[in-house]
């Protein structure tokens, strides 16, 4: 695959539906330790919902204003802190694919780039405060290392490691928000549950690319 169109990017999503609706339990359960316990249901609703919110607005065939007005679509869905989110992530990566009728491997990184920088605008949290964007932003990070022409596979690829990475390091990390902020004294040692969920996300888009070949 060297390009992708409106339904290789709605597939994409679907790949990472599935995932969120396979770890959803094992979310909730980590959310409940330090959290509300409902990540996993927030991210499997939003998630699997995307898919058809992308293609309700998929007309223009602009993959951008898909994504843009899919993510705001999103957002009603998951009206929760993460929904909220990861809406304005997805809006996001529109907002920076705005135009495009199809994807090359450099919009991937661009993608993952937008993506992370979008939720970090809306959520107006930094490196360091132990969120999904610790996930995301290394993920985002290691995707921009690779070499277009090496394809999107290898980008992905890149982008699920470099994730890892990030959920690794919120170990050493306290919370600074919501109820987690409570339980700080319990965070040592544990990966963040949202960092989790963002390393998850980039693994369902691996996973798309990985079912191609």
């Amino acid at each position: 695959m060297d390009k992708m169109g409106v339904d290789e990017v709605i597939a994409m999503f679907e790949s990472v539906a599935e995932i969120f609706a396979q770890k959803k339990d094992e979310l909730c359960e980590m959310d409940a330790a330090m959290g509300d316990g409902d990540l996993g249901l927030t991210m499997n609703k939003g998630y699997g919902e995307l898919p058809q919110l992308l293609r309700d607005n998929s007309a223009e065939g602009d993959i951008g204003k898909m994504l843009a007005k899919g993510g705001m679509k999103m957002s009603s869905v998951v009206p929760s802190t993460m929904g909220t989110l990861m809406s304005s992530g997805i809006m996001g990566a529109g907002k920076a694919l705005k135009g495009k009728t199809e994807l090359e491997p450099a919009d991937l990184i661009t993608f993952y780039r937008a993506f992370a920088d979008g939720l970090a605008k809306r959520g107006k949290t930094q490196l360091g405060d132990r969120t999904i964007l610790d996930a995301l932003d290394a993920g985002a990070n290691a995707a921009a290392e690779v070499d277009p022409s090496e394809g999107f596979k290898a980008i992905a690829a890149a982008a699920v490691e470099g994730a890892k990475q990030g959920v690794e390091a919120t170990k050493d990390m306290l919370p600074k928000y919501g109820k987690a902020a409570v339980f700080s004294a319990k965070a040592k040692g544990i990966a963040d549950q949202g960092a989790v969920a963002g390393c998850y996300l980039d693994t369902g888009i691996l996973n798309y690319f990985e079912s191609q070949e």
